[in-house]
C-alpha cells in the first residue's frame, strides 16, 4: 500500500532541482587538488568515465527503489526489509564493482596499448577505478537509500526528489573517493591494492550466492547493455567539450555555471522518465508515446523549474564574475535550455516507453542513458545557443 504523494510539480521539482548549485563544489574539489592530477596525467582521462559509470550505476538504483516503493515490493525502512530490496542492492554492489574492473582494464589497454603509456600505468589506472568505486559505494548507496526512504515517509515523490539530490551528492563524494584513492595509490599502492582485492571477493560473493536469482541476473544482463551505450555517448560528450571550450573562451561567466546547466538539464530528464516508469509499473499509463499528454503535469513542473534554475544560474554567473551582463546571458542560457530539456524529455519518455514494450525493466536505462546523454545534449545546445548569438 503506497502513500499519498502531497507534494507535486513545481514547487518539488524547484526544491530537487536546486541542489544543483552544490555541484560547484565538484569542480572547487578539481582545482583544488590539481597538482595531484600534473603528477599523474592519467588522471585527468579516467576521471570523467569514472563519474559517469558511477551516475549510471546511481541512476538504477534510485529508479528502481522510487518504482518499488510506489508499488510496496520495498518498504520505507532501513532494515528487515523485503527480498526485493535485498536484490535491488545485491545487483547494485555487483554492477558497481563489476563495471569498475572493465572500466579500469578498458582504461589501461587504452593508456598501455595505444598510447603507449609504462604498464605501471595501466596497474595505477585498474587500482585506482576498482578502489574510487569500491569506496563509493560505502557513501553513496546508503545515502540514495536514505534519501529515497525519507521522501517517502515524508509523502514527498521519490521520483522528483532522490536522483537530482542523489546526483550532485554523488558527484561530490565520488571526487573526493577518487582523490582519496589517487593518493593513496601515489603513497601506498600495496594497501590500495589489498582494498581492491578485497572489493573483488566481495563482487563474485554476491555473484555467486545470487546467480540463480532471476531479477539478479536481470538486473546485470540490461545494465551491460546500457554500460556499452553509456561509454559511446560518454566518447561523443568528449568530442563536443573541445568544441565548446573554444565557444567559451574568453567568458568565464560560463565556466562558473556549465557544470550546473548540465546537471539540471539530466535531472529534469530523471524526473520525466522515473515518473513515467513509476506510472507505467502501475499500470496508471499507457505504454505508447501518445501517452505523453498524460504526463504534462511532470514535464511541465520540472520544466519550468528549470526555466527558474537557469535564470538564478545567469544572474549568479553574472555577479561571481563582476560582469553584471545578465541580460547578456539570459538569451543564451534560455536557448539552450529550451532546445536541451525538450531533447531529454522526448528522450527519457521514449526510452521509457521503449523499453516497456520490449519487456525490459525501465529503471534499468531510463535515468543511465539520459543523465549520460544530457551531457552532450546541454554542450550541444550551448554551443548551438552561442553561435547563434555570436
Amino acid at each position: 500500500m503506497t502513500l499519498r504523494i502531497k507534494m507535486r510539480g513545481l514547487g518539488l521539482s524547484v526544491l530537487s532541482l536546486s541542489f544543483n548549485l552544490g555541484g560547484l563544489l565538484a569542480g572547487a574539489l578539481l582545482a583544488l587538488y590539481l597538482d595531484v592530477f600534473s603528477a599523474t596525467p592519467w588522471a585527468l582521462l579516467l576521471f570523467p568515465g569514472v563519474l559517469s559509470v558511477r551516475g549510471a550505476i546511481g541512476g538504477v538504483l534510485s529508479g528502481r527503489l522510487s518504482t518499488a516503493l510506489h508499488l510496496g515490493v520495498v518498504r520505507p525502512r532501513f532494515t528487515e526489509n523485503t527480498k526485493a530490496f535485498s536484490t535491488i542492492l545485491s545487483a547494485i554492489v555487483a554492477l558497481t564493482l563489476g563495471s569498475s574492473l572493465l572500466m579500469g582494464l578498458a582504461s589501461s589497454l587504452f593508456n598501455t596499448v595505444l598510447l603507449g603509456a609504462p604498464a605501471v600505468d595501466g596497474l595505477a589506472i585498474l587500482a585506482v577505478s576498482v578502489g574510487t568505486m569500491g569506496l563509493s559505494l560505502v557513501f553513496v548507496s546508503p545515502i540514495t537509500v536514505g534519501i529515497a526512504v525519507l521522501a517517502f515517509k515524508r509523502q514527498l515523490d521519490p521520483d522528483v526528489i532522490v536522483y537530482p539530490v542523489v546526483s550532485t551528492v554523488a558527484d561530490v563524494l565520488v571526487t573526493l573517493c577518487y582523490l582519496l584513492m589517487l593518493q593513496g595509490f601515489l603513497a601506498s599502492p600495496v594497501l590500495i591494492g589489498v582494498f581492491d582485492l578485497v572489493c573483488v571477493l566481495v563482487m563474485c560473493s554476491i555473484a555467486i550466492k545470487n546467480r540463480k536469482e532471476a531479477e539478479f541476473v536481470k538486473t546485470i544482463k540490461e545494465f551491460s547493455l546500457t554500460l556499452v551505450l553509456v561509454a559511446i555517448i560518454v566518447n561523443v560528450t568528449g568530442s563536443l567539450l573541445g568544441k565548446v571550450s573554444q565557444g567559451i573562451r574568453g567568458r568565464p561567466e560560463l565556466y562558473v555555471v556549465y557544470p550546473a546547466l548540465i546537471d539540471t538539464v539530466g535531472d529534469v530528464g530523471s524526473i520525466v522518465g522515473s515518473t513515467a516508469t513509476t506510472k507505467l509499473a502501475l499500470g496508471t499509463m499507457g505504454s505508447s508515446f501518445a501517452c505523453i499528454k498524460q504526463h504534462l503535469a511532470e514535464i511541465g513542473g520540472a520544466w519550468s523549474a528549470s526555466l527558474l534554475l537557469f535564470t538564478l544560474y545567469a544572474i549568479l554567473a553574472a555577479s561571481l564574475t563582476a560582469s553584471r551582463e545578465v541580460g547578456r546571458l539570459i538569451l543564451p542560457f534560455f536557448t539552450t535550455n529550451l532546445i536541451a530539456v525538450s531533447c531529454m524529455v522526448i528522450v527519457s519518455f521514449a526510452v521509457a516507453i521503449v523499453t516497456q514494450k520490449r519487456g525490459w525493466d525501465p529503471d534499468n536505462f531510463v535515468i543511465p542513458i539520459e543523465s549520460a546523454l544530457a551531457d552532450a545534449v546541454t554542450t550541444g545546445s550551448l554551443l548551438l545557443a552561442l553561435t547563434m548569438m555570436a
